[in-house]
C-alpha cells in the first residue's frame, strides 16, 4: 500500500509537471520593436520588417515552434507597454542594466554593442564632459545613452536633447541643430555613417562601456513573472548559438562577431 501511494504520488507529480510545462507550439508571442535602428531593426523600402534583431527573434520563435507577432512601439514606451501587457517581449536591442532590472527581467545576452559619440568629420569633440560643455548632444528617449549623458555630461553644462526615435537625432545632426549624437556603435555605423547622409560625420573618440549604464549586452525584455517564457527563449538562444543559426544571421549583417565574449 505504501509503495502504491509513493508511485501514485510520483505519477501525479510527473503529470503536474507536464500540465504546467510551458509549450509554445503554435502560439503567438507579441514582440515590441522600434524599426528605426538599421541594421538591427528597420524596414525595407517596401515596408518589410527586417534586421539582425528581427531575424534573431524570428529564429528563436521558430526554435520554440511559436509565431512572432510584431508590435511597433517607440523605444521610450517599451517598458511601460510591456508592464501594461500590450505585448509579451521587448525585442529592440535593449541594454541589460541594473536600472531596467528593477522593473523587468531579461533573457540571456543576445548581442553587445558599446556606445559611441558621432560628430562632424574633423571635429575636436570627445565623449567627455569637458569637451562637450556648452554643446548639444542628441540621444534617443529612454535609451542607456540618454541615462549616461544626463548623469555624466549634463551636470557639467552639456545640453542633452532627447528624441522619440534615432532618425530624428540624425536629422538634427545633419542640419546642424546638434553638435553630436550618442548611440550604440553598430546602429551608428551601419544606420548612419555608411549612408549618404552620414558621409560628413565620423566616430569621435573611443567607445564607452560603463557597466553601470550599459550593462553587459542587449537582451530580450520580459515581465518578471513570465519565468517560463524567459526560460524558453534562453533555451532557444542556446540552441541557435550551438547549431550555427546565430552565426549565419551574424554574417548576414556584420563582418565581426556581434555577440562578443562568451
Amino acid at each position: 500500500m505504501k509503495k502504491w501511494t509513493i508511485a501514485l504520488s510520483l505519477a501525479c507529480a510527473s503529470m503536474s509537471c507536464m500540465v504546467h510545462a510551458a509549450d509554445w507550439t503554435g502560439k503567438d508571442i507579441r514582440l515590441a520593436v522600434d524599426p528605426t535602428y538599421p541594421p538591427l531593426e528597420y524596414k525595407t523600402a517596401d515596408g518589410k520588417l527586417t534586421g539582425f534583431g528581427v531575424d534573431i527573434a524570428n529564429a528563436l520563435c521558430e526554435q520554440m515552434h511559436a509565431k512572432c507577432v510584431w508590435v511597433e512601439t517607440s523605444f521610450d514606451g517599451m517598458i511601460p507597454g510591456l508592464l501594461a501587457r500590450k505585448f509579451d517581449v521587448i525585442s529592440s536591442s535593449m541594454t541589460i542594466t541594473p536600472k531596467r532590472l528593477e522593473q523587468i527581467a531579461f533573457s540571456s545576452k543576445i548581442s553587445n554593442a558599446p556606445a559611441r559619440l558621432v560628430a562632424r568629420r574633423g571635429s575636436p569633440l570627445l565623449p567627455d564632459a569637458a569637451s562637450l560643455k556648452g554643446k548639444r548632444v542628441g540621444v534617443e528617449q529612454g535609451s542607456s545613452q540618454e541615462d549616461y549623458a544626463r548623469a555624466m555630461w549634463q551636470p557639467a553644462g552639456v545640453e542633452v536633447v532627447a528624441y522619440q526615435n534615432q532618425d530624428q537625432v540624425y536629422a538634427d545632426l545633419t542640419s546642424g541643430r546638434l553638435d553630436a549624437a550618442f548611440q550604440a556603435s553598430i546602429e551608428a555605423n551601419d544606420g548612419f555613417l555608411k549612408r549618404p547622409e552620414g558621409k560628413d560625420f565620423e566616430f569621435a573618440g573611443s567607445s564607452i562601456e560603463d557597466p553601470k549604464f550599459f550593462g553587459l549586452g542587449d537582451g530580450l525584455g520580459m515581465r518578471k513573472q513570465d519565468v517560463e517564457l524567459r526560460d524558453a527563449f534562453n533555451k532557444a538562444l542556446a540552441a541557435i548559438l550551438a547549431n550555427g543559426t546565430y552565426v549565419r544571421i551574424n554574417k548576414k549583417y556584420f563582418d565581426f562577431d556581434i555577440y562578443g565574449a562568451k
